[in-house]
């Protein structure tokens, strides 16, 4: 039996100010570079929805659907699953991630830069922080899974840190405007 060599576990301390790195830099961005409300008072694009809020609530769902998927097939992968675990796993699961992540983008993009860093309101305080925080926590488990050798706690609960800053993101925005607006699209 091979013994694999572990890194201690401070050196989790690159990844994680990687990821704070990247949260506060996103808020900075956030707080700084947004753009007057006026400028452009139909958002950047919106696709084949009503208004970029639409955008931003369908597209975070979707990413929150493949987060779950993420979550469903990481404990596949960690066998806490009853059944076997089949050969598309793992390759769905890294697909999920990816795929959930790019939806992400189009949000990021209009809540930086259309919208800001909020702060007037609680719900948008809560939003905005766990919109930079998810990216922060995206960019520590990327790295944890880049660098290998970590212990094996480390990457579940980098991956729950990702998935609870986008249910957090999607709870503050996407489901609010479910529950508070009769449009669907």
């Amino acid at each position: 039996m091979e013994v694999v060599d572990h890194r201690p576990a401070w050196h989790l301390f690159i990844p994680l100010l990687a990821g704070l790195v990247v949260a506060e830099t996103l808020g900075i961005l956030a707080r700084e570079l947004v753009i007057s409300p006026n400028a452009y008072p139909g958002g950047y694009f919106r696709l084949f929805f009503t208004d970029p809020y639409h955008l931003k609530v369908w597209c975070a769902t979707a990413a929150l659907g493949f987060a779950v998927t993420q979550l469903f097939t990481a404990a596949w992968i960690y066998r806490k699953l009853p059944w076997p675990k089949p050969r598309w796993v793992n390759p769905v699961h890294r697909w999920s991630g990816r795929t959930a992540f790019a939806l992400t983008i189009p949000v990021a993009y209009h809540c930086v830069f259309r919208y800001g860093f909020q702060t007037y309101d609680t719900r948008l305080v809560i939003h905005s922080f766990f919109g930079v925080a998810f990216f922060g926590a995206f960019a520590t488990k990327v790295l944890i899974v880049r660098m290998h050798r970590f212990p094996v706690w480390a990457l579940p609960i980098a991956g729950s840190r990702v998935f609870a800053t986008l249910m957090g993101a999607w709870y503050e925005s996407a489901l609010w405007l479910f529950r508070t607006v009769d449009a669907v699209f």
